[in-house]
């Protein structure tokens, strides 16, 4: 079975989150999607520290499939860096970890 990985990124509002979460899953780059709204972030950006309320998403992926979910989240995001981090997920429930593999599985085109 393919490896999987949660994939965490963070958006400037609810709007982009769920419209960025909505594409990935709908495109099969992603099984699944949260959406954790009100996180504070503290970050130097630029040169000055700076303070935001932005809206994370996890993504569950896997790795056959990371490279076409980190192209998608850079073309739909609206950051000039997004934050896109991607952790192997090294233990969870094998059915779920079967269901993530199968949701993300590429379509074979004829």
């Amino acid at each position: 079975m393919t490896q999987a990985l949660l994939v965490l990124t963070n958006l400037p509002d609810l709007a982009s989150a769920q419209a960025l979460a909505h594409s990935l899953v709908e495109q099969k780059l992603a099984a699944c999607a949260n959406i954790l709204p009100a996180v504070q972030s503290v970050y130097r950006w630029q040169g000055a520290l700076e303070q935001a309320e932005e809206v994370s998403v996890l993504l569950k992926t896997s790795e056959a499939r990371y490279a076409e979910l980190e192209a998608a989240i850079g073309a739909l995001h609206p950051y000039a860096v997004p934050e896109i981090i991607a952790v192997p997920i090294v233990a969870g429930l094998p059915a779920y970890l079967a269901w993530v593999a199968a949701e993300t599985k590429k379509d074979i085109q004829i």
